[in-house]
């Protein structure tokens, strides 16, 4: 079945305002999704509609706006909540992004780790999952053991078991590699960090767009994830914890709602999640984020793994037929990332050149610059596909594709 009729393609488009406009006199093909997706008008009125009517701060307001919006926000707590199939609310944390998830975890743990103790990462992580743990290792002594890949792209499982030992503190791993589009064996990955009595997070932030997440059949300590990869709005992430780890973790930064009492000698905590909200939070984007969630919901989720992985297909197929070229990561079961090197050709050109024929994609390390030195490479040029995107556009780019090749050759 072609990937356009699994459902209503144009349907779908209608409703993202931007897929409408042309660039450089083209129609906008839009294939740099991982990095960061667009936006249906359902999200957009969510977030233009709360402004309208009912803006207010949350949680401390007993006038009506006040109410109103902090049932929106909590509302929007309780979306991911279900999304993530998280055993309560309470285990939702609401961040700026998925990068200040990571560091909440890793300022968390600087409070207890020792000289010596490990933090176990594989060479595909993206630096949000990389730069924090560094923090532990310059600042505390935490010793860093790096994991290797196969050569098809997947993580190699056997050198990730011999990686995690009694020293092993956490085991910090992608669920979805922004680059070569690996999905983990995150139930395994736990399994293994728990049997030596680590702590395991993962990097969702791409596979929460692209797979069924369940928290607690993963069994992870923490899975963090971001809202505009997912159709929503940036400045919005999420970390889900156990609960009883949220409860033993120092708090990551202060101010207004993370606490109970302040005094001037003393200080008590709020629970979790608000013991890690401090301060006034991103409130719309968090409404914004839940109708994602819910636009998401409304189609069935193999229907859209399906799509997206027929336009991979398309794309990979052609371009296998192109001398020079090479795509990076090939394991089974990947998602829809489309990362390659064209001999002769630096990923930055290769980019300019299609964006001239309207297609977008990513060209650079992609926040992976150990990946890009295991590949070795400097950089590569990435389509990633998404929703809402079509077999027409997916030629589009093969065609812009050949033009640059003949214009760099």
């Amino acid at each position: 079945m072609p990937a356009d009729s699994v459902f209503d393609i144009e349907a779908i488009r209608a409703q993202f305002p931007i897929l409408s406009r042309e660039v450089h006199g083209r129609p906008l093909v839009y294939l740099d999704n991982a990095a960061s997706a667009q936006k249906p008008e359902a999200v957009i009125e969510a977030m233009a509609g709360q402004m309208r009517t009912a803006y207010a701060n949350v949680h401390r307001g007993l006038h009506t706006l006040a109410n109103e919006t902090t049932e929106a926000f909590e509302g929007a707590r309780a979306d991911v909540t279900r999304f993530l199939n998280a055993p309560s609310p309470e285990s939702i944390i609401f961040t700026k992004g998925g990068t200040e998830a990571f560091n909440l975890v890793a300022s968390g743990l600087a409070g207890t780790i020792q000289p010596g103790e490990e933090i176990v990462l594989s060479i595909m992580e993206h630096h949000s999952n990389i730069v924090p743990w560094h923090f532990l290792r310059e600042r505390h002594g935490a010793v860093l053991r790096w994991v290797g890949l196969n050569a098809d792209g997947s993580l190699d499982m056997a050198a990730l078991a011999d990686a995690i030992g009694p020293k092993t503190r956490m085991v910090a791993i992608t669920h979805m590699s922004n680059v070569l589009g690996t999905v983990t064996d995150a139930a395994e990955v736990a399994r293994l960090a728990h049997a030596a009595g680590a702590e395991v997070l993962f990097d969702g932030c791409q596979a929460w767009v692209h797979l069924p997440v369940d928290v607690q059949a993963l069994d992870c300590d923490y899975y963090v994830t971001t809202g505009h990869k997912l159709y929503g709005p940036n400045g919005i992430g999420v970390l889900y914890g156990k609960l009883e780890k949220l409860a033993a973790m120092r708090p990551y930064q202060g101010g207004g709602e993370m606490i109970e009492i302040v005094e001037t000698g003393r200080v008590t905590y709020n629970a979790p999640p608000h013991r890690f909200e401090a301060g006034t939070p991103p409130i719309v984007e968090a409404i914004g984020l839940g109708a994602a969630i819910r636009w998401v919901e409304q189609f069935d989720s193999a229907a859209v793994i399906a799509h997206e992985h027929a336009l991979y297909t398309r794309a990979a197929e052609a371009l296998r037929g192109i001398n020079g070229l090479r795509i990076h990561g090939q394991a089974a079961g990947k998602g829809a990332v489309l990362s390659f090197s064209l001999e002769g050709a630096h990923p930055h050109d290769i980019a300019q050149i299609l964006d001239r024929y309207g297609v977008a994609v990513r060209a650079g390390h992609h926040c992976a610059q150990p990946l890009m030195t295991h590949l070795g490479v400097t950089a590569t040029a990435r389509a990633s596909f998404g929703i809402y995107n079509t077999e027409t556009e997916v030629d589009a780019f093969i065609d812009a594709l050949a033009r640059a090749r003949d214009m760099l050759a």
